[in-house]
Formats: C-alpha cells, structure tokens, sequence
C-alpha cells in the first residue's frame, strides 16, 4: 500500500522521537490514494455528517469553528481494509520502538468544501483524552499550492507561526496528539483527506 514500508516506519518513528511530529510526501502510492478519494468523492455531501467538535455529551456542531463534513472508515470496503491493516502495522511499529501503548486506531473521511476551514484546536488535551497519536492523510489530486486548505501545526501554545503543510497527494502527517495545537485553513477548492487517532483503551476502574 506504501512505498517502502520499512524505511517510511523508520523516518516517521526518527521523526516522532525527535520532534514529536513527522509530515512524510509521497507516502501513500498513487493507486491508493487514488482509490481512497474515489470512495469519498464520490459520495453526495447529503451522505456525509456534519463535523463536529468536542466528544461524548460536549459534542456540538458548530460551522463557526469547523465546517467539515465526515464519514467514518471501517473495513466494510476493500479499500477501507486496506487502509485500517496498514495503519494496524504501523500501530504496532511504532509501539514496538516509541512504547506509546497505542491499543487502537480509528479515522474517518474529511471533506471540505470551498471555504470549509477548521480553527485552532488540539485533539486532546493532558488528562483529558485517550488519543495518544494524531495521523492525516491527503487525498486531493492536482492540489496547487494557491488552493489553500494548508494544514498549521504548532510547536506549542505561543507558536503563532507555526508549520504548514500542503493538502498535496499522498502526503502524510503524524503528531502527539497532547502537544500540537493545529489548525486547517480556508480551502478554495474541494479538499479531501483522513484524519485519524491512535489510542490508548479507557482504564477500567
């Protein structure tokens, strides 16, 4: 599914030690990519749930702040599965050499339709969530640099600059999910990716 699977594990782990964020271009081979977005795309935006934020019973939707629409990926399509046994690999390379303890993955389509943007947020917060590790994945063919729809990912709270990163082809980008804050800016043209958590299961009491 990947281009060379070892290697690509190896940069992505060096990155999260170092950094603790990797963005890695050219991940995702072509005819992935190409099948991921076909099953998004083509499905009518009426099919698609509005995003929302905040989780359990805080969970709002509020276009002011986010103004994506989702749709939830399982193994119920070949492509699906594809998707959900590499990224399994990948949980287990990365908890074989970061000792994460990530127990689980979960992701789901975005869509963003000209204009839809995301503001400023982290996906969990010290204490708070069980996602350990943030994953995207871009699945926008022939994206150009002036259609927007960048990804900002911020070192920490103060960072106003941050680092931003294009919705290009195949391009895939990881990060502690506690550490980052993120935003996604306005797109002018329809945007297209997966965005994904790997977690740690609730303790039980």
């Amino acid at each position: 599914m990947l281009k060379h699977v070892s290697s690509l594990f190896e940069a992505i782990v060096d990155d999260l030690r170092l950094k603790g964020y990797s963005i890695q271009t050219d991940a995702i081979d072509q005819q992935t990519a190409l099948s991921l977005y076909e099953e998004i795309s083509s499905k009518p935006v009426e099919q698609l749930m509005p995003a929302g934020v905040g989780r359990d019973r805080q969970h709002v939707i509020d276009k002011s702040i986010r103004s994506d629409h989702i749709e939830w990926i399982d193994a119920s399509t070949p492509i699906g599965n594809i998707w959900l046994n590499w990224t399994e690999a990948l949980r287990v390379d990365i908890n074989r050499t970061l000792f994460l303890g990530l127990d689980e993955f979960e992701s789901h389509y975005a869509y963003y339709p000209k204009g839809a943007f995301y503001q400023r947020h982290k996906d969990a917060f010290v204490g708070e969530s069980n996602r350990i590790l943030s994953l995207v994945a871009y699945l926008n063919p022939n994206w150009r640099p002036n259609d927007g729809g960048e990804l900002v990912l911020y070192r920490q709270e103060d960072d106003c600059k941050g680092v931003t990163v294009q919705p290009q082809f195949g391009t895939l980008v990881l990060f502690l999910s506690e550490e980052f804050p993120h935003e996604v800016l306005p797109a002018l043209q329809d945007r297209y990716s997966i965005a994904g958590w790997f977690r740690q299961k609730p303790k039980s009491n």
